[in-house]
């Protein structure tokens, strides 16, 4: 007996000791994340002084502002890997049986840790044949590279050790499933002649696979990018690492960390519970007040963080202890705050209308401008369906303790000011979309300490590693996305596609092409989550539809509200999983009473994308 416990010790010694390498090294990287976007910060912040107050450019600063940037990225990933906290859709893994279920969770480790192991092999090779390149400007491109090679290994440490981390029978089999998989793709190549004429049917089986079993989004599309690199012996598996890293290797990205930082720097310093209390107090004597603040909160908060997980997760934290003081229907209240979601998809400073821009090549600017009319459509059908389905509160149940208004006051006056500094900011063209999220940064951070004194300077460190590891997430799904794109285009798929919808819209009509978008966009922005299906699908379709006659502002501005409207339905949305976690409450629940607010939301979807003048207008009179 004392043999057997001594030998169960002796395999625990490993993978102790890869628990501590891996929360050591992640503790590194969480730090290094945090330092990193600092001084992003900094460079953004002081190149647009330096141009605009002394005259004197600072050449320099986007190149290293785009290397801080693939930095962030990969150590804010390996950091996300460490503590577990990629998000997959569990849907599907339901349906299986209890006996099969633990297994096929646990094989989604395992490809975390091929993936991660992936863009170990194609980053080191990368960074071998950057070490004797420059930039334009004679800085060493191997800073563009060192973080991708670094960040791959703890994530490929961390991706083994929570692999590692359950019996040995799962960890056994779940493996040998992996193994079994990648045998079969492997008999498939080899009993081919032309090996490279698979490589697209088994990245299409993976991303299927993937999605099914429940693994993380960002890793779905890297694993399957990454075996489509392997099957085709023509392309050398370095662009394997190269194209995920030149995803994220883009200025204007910057503002999503941007912006992001900005909207917790607010929240932390006590800026969200004011004006949420203002709002109920001014709200709460209407019936559905609370539905009806809800909706205002999230209009509110999406001019501030950027990310709409990031508004629900803000007004979602502050209004639901409300709604269970005022003894509301915490269902509904969750199905409110989704189909919110979805209305505020373009009211900038959005992440995915910065997104949107950068694929399609449409003025960033000119998106922020055209999604505001269409969002103020949606919020008035919202806030009418909020009073006309909602019910009265007492407001001294929902804030037994109140405030004094002059605070609440402050509060909705700070966010104001910020709110008019990035819309002037983008309507004057004083500056791109990017360094005004940084003067955001730097205002939410001063401002809101002199205003509130919350932001403590332990805060404000704490603020910066946790942003540093969800723009890591965000946007290496978005690095991903960029790189299952690149092998879609390499195998002509978007032309094909290309062609069958222009051959539809010219035989049946450019509106039912706009329709087919729509489901389209619906159905992958519910698997796909938003960048990625944007990042897909906008490339192929925003010409097609310049080319049909469809004015591209409108188009993108439709094709955001519709994936918004994916990310949020049932059963499969991923921001709808995220909002009921948020509140505190289980998805079949919140289907039927959000039902009736998501077929208000889908009808003013329709609306707007019938009446091209709603998206036009605004931008026509700021002369885009």
């Amino acid at each position: 007996m004392a043999e057997t416990s001594m030998a169960r010790r002796n395999d625990d010694l490993p993978v102790a000791f890869l628990s501590r390498l891996s929360h050591g090294l992640t503790t590194l990287t969480s730090w290094a994340g945090a330092l990193v976007l600092f001084i992003n910060v900094l460079v953004v912040f002081m190149s647009v002084i330096w141009r605009y107050a002394l005259h004197s450019p600072i050449h320099w600063a986007e190149e290293v502002a785009r290397a801080l940037m693939i930095a962030l990225v990969f150590f804010g990933v390996a950091t996300c890997t460490g503590r577990g906290g990629h998000i997959g859709v569990d849907l599907f893994l339901r349906f299986l049986p209890d006996s099969v279920r633990p297994y096929v969770v646990h094989a989604s480790r395992w490809v975390l840790f091929l993936v991660s192991v992936g863009l170990v092999v194609s980053s080191y090779d990368l960074v071998q044949a950057a070490r004797v390149q420059t930039t334009e400007t004679g800085l060493p491109q191997i800073i563009y590279v060192i973080p991708v090679l670094i960040g791959s290994v703890v994530m490929m440490i961390a991706a083994l050790e929570h692999a590692l981390r359950a019996s040995w029978r799962t960890i056994l089999i779940s493996a040998v499933g992996i193994a079994g998989l990648a045998l079969l793709g492997y008999l498939k190549l080899s009993l081919m002649d032309d090996p490279s004429s698979a490589a697209a049917g088994l990245m299409l089986a993976c991303f299927v696979i993937g999605i099914l079993a429940g693994v993380p989004i960002a890793f779905t599309l890297g694993m399957s990018a990454m075996v489509f690199f392997i099957c085709d012996p023509s392309l050398p598996f370095v662009f394997f690492s190269q194209q995920v890293a030149a995803g994220v290797d883009h200025f204007v990205l910057l503002a999503i960390p941007f912006f992001l930082l900005a909207g917790a720097a607010m929240e932390i310093n006590g800026m969200s519970t004011r004006l949420v209390e203002l709002i109920v107090r001014g709200m709460g004597r209407f019936r559905g007040g609370l539905n009806m603040t809800t909706v205002l909160s999230m209009a509110f908060f999406s001019g501030i963080s950027g990310s709409k997980l990031a508004d629900v997760a803000a007004v979602g934290g502050v209004l639901m202890p409300a709604v269970r003081r005022a003894k509301q229907d915490s269902e509904e209240a969750a199905g409110v705050f989704a189909a919110s979601a979805v209305m505020a998809e373009t009211i900038p400073p959005c992440v995915n209308l910065i997104v949107m821009g950068f694929v399609a090549n449409i003025s960033i600017g000119a998106l922020f401008i055209a999604g505001l009319v269409p969002a103020i459509c949606l919020l008035i059908l919202l806030l009418i369906a909020a009073n006309r389905f909602g019910g009265r509160i007492n407001i001294s149940e929902a804030y037994p303790v109140m405030r004094p208004k002059l605070q609440l006051y402050l509060g909705a006056a700070v966010g104001l000011v910020m709110i008019f500094m990035i819309g002037r900011g983008v309507m004057m063209g004083i500056a791109t979309s990017t360094e005004i999220s940084a003067f955001a940064v730097v205002y939410a951070i001063v401002v809101g300490r002199l205003a509130f004194g919350e932001l403590t300077l332990k805060a404000t460190v704490r603020m910066f590693i946790n942003v540093a590891s969800l723009s890591g997430v965000l946007l290496f799904i978005v690095a991903c996305a960029t790189s299952l794109s690149y092998a879609l285009t390499i195998q002509m798929i978007p032309q094909q596609i290309a062609e069958l919808l222009v051959g539809i819209g010219q035989q049946h009509g450019a509106w039912l092409f706009m329709l087919l978008t729509i489901v389209i966009l619906c159905v992958f922005g519910a698997v796909l989550e938003g960048a990625p299906a944007l990042i897909i699908f906008a490339p192929i379709l925003v010409p097609i539809a310049t080319q049909l006659g469809f004015n591209p502002l409108h188009f993108g501005i439709v094709m955001i509200l519709a994936m918004g409207f994916g990310l949020f339905s049932p059963p499969i949305g991923l921001g709808l999983y995220t909002t009921c976690t948020i509140c505190g409450v289980e998805m079949k629940h919140v289907i039927r009473p959000m039902a009736k607010y998501l077929a208000v939301v889908f009808v003013g979807i329709i609306i707007v994308a019938l009446v091209p003048f709603l998206t036009t207008w605004l931008p026509g009179l700021a002369g885009y």
